[in-house]
């Protein structure tokens, strides 16, 4: 596929190689580009901005650090493009996707071209040029599958394993994978094809399994980013939809802290390549929807409407990061509350152009 690209200004001086984050523009994109800038690092955004809204992001980061974000609008499929952004990056942090379950089920073959078949492209380009470049890959825990074999009991508003270890601690590393519908296909392929390009090739690479991100710069969908789609709609006072009866657990987990486990990831490489780790809130931040639910309705201070449909290919009734493989090697500091993280995304939220009065959102 070929599709045109565009480089923004500023062009980087003789000897200054960027960190290339693809998905750039996207919610941890964005705030991984900003963190990094922040830090005095040089950032290639590469984003096709398709997703409603992104654009908002690419010219917030621009605004906040002109001479260090240098962006390229172009397709991962399109690999001309991801060549020139390949070809002098000293790190690459790789979270351009299609995120949603339901979106491969209907273009299964887009979602196999973005995200398996353009991350063997990648990782095939950084082979050939024979330089160590760090690779830290964004994958997601639905590699795992759906769970249907871990026992659960109902507890209150919410499902807990009815193995007390599991219950303690969450699903850990040693989960064997098992991959559902073609969005669990295609991005456990490529967490796969990630780990392999590090032992066969000595890429340095390593791979966060991510379980529900939230915050600042997400506009969630019902297909994608369920923590700030619930709130949107409370804000604005419309009616809620649930797939599922609501007492699924995930464990949520604050951007800013997602944000520092991929930049710990890059600076530990030598120590922590060729491992996936889970990435989440894990226990202390394990919530049902129907909990987030009740604490949204706290927050904008009137009931929220919702209905109930059935449940959706793939969805875990039940998901939590065992986090103690990533906090000990990424040295991972307490991960923020989910109940003041909740409240501070509704805060920006709020600050956003009047959102709760807004006829539509664009998803970030």
């Amino acid at each position: 596929m070929t599709t045109a690209s565009a480089v923004s200004s500023p062009r980087l001086g003789a000897g200054r190689r960027p960190i290339l984050v693809t998905g750039g523009a996207g919610f941890i994109g964005s705030n991984l580009a900003d963190r990094l800038a922040s830090e005095g690092h040089d950032v290639l955004v590469f984003d096709a901005l398709m997703r409603r809204g992104v654009e908002r992001n690419l010219e917030w980061l621009r605004a906040r650090h002109p001479e260090r974000i240098t962006t390229m609008v172009a397709d991962v499929r399109d690999g001309d493009a991801l060549r020139e952004a390949v070809r002098d990056a000293s790190a690459v942090f790789h979270l351009a996707a299609q995120v949603a379950v339901t979106t491969s089920l209907t273009d299964p073959g887009a979602d196999f071209d973005i995200n398996l078949r353009a991350t063997f492209e990648l990782l095939d380009l950084l082979r050939q040029r024979g330089e160590a470049v760090p690779v830290v890959f964004a994958s997601t825990n639905k590699v795992y599958g759906d769970l249907a074999d871990v026992a659960l009991e109902r507890v209150g508003d919410a499902y807990q394993p009815s193995d007390p270890a599991v219950r303690a601690r969450g699903i850990g590393e040693a989960r064997p994978l098992d991959f559902h519908t073609p969005y669990g296909c295609s991005k456990g392929a490529a967490d796969q094809y990630v780990l392999d390009y590090g032992r066969s090739f000595n890429i340095p690479t390593a791979v966060l399994r991510m379980s529900c991100i939230y915050g600042q710069r997400q506009m969630g969908t019902e297909d994608q980013g369920w923590v700030a789609h619930f709130l949107i709609r409370a804000l604005r006072g419309e009616a809620i939809s649930i797939y599922g009866d609501g007492y699924q657990v995930r464990d949520v987990m604050d951007v800013g802290d997602a944000v520092a486990a991929y930049v710990a990831a890059w600076q530990r490489i030598d120590a922590v390549r060729g491992r996936a780790f889970n990435l989440g809130g894990g226990p202390a931040n394990a919530v049902s929807l129907r909990q987030v639910l009740a604490a949204i309705t706290e927050i904008v201070g009137h009931p929220v409407e919702t209905s109930f449909s059935g449940w959706r290919a793939g969805d875990q009734h039940y998901y939590v990061s065992d986090t103690t493989e990533a906090t000990r090697a990424l040295g991972l500091g307490r991960a923020r509350p989910w109940r003041e993280g909740l409240a501070a995304l509704a805060d920006w939220l709020r600050s956003q152009h009047g959102i709760a009065a807004r006829a539509e959102a664009a998803p970030l």
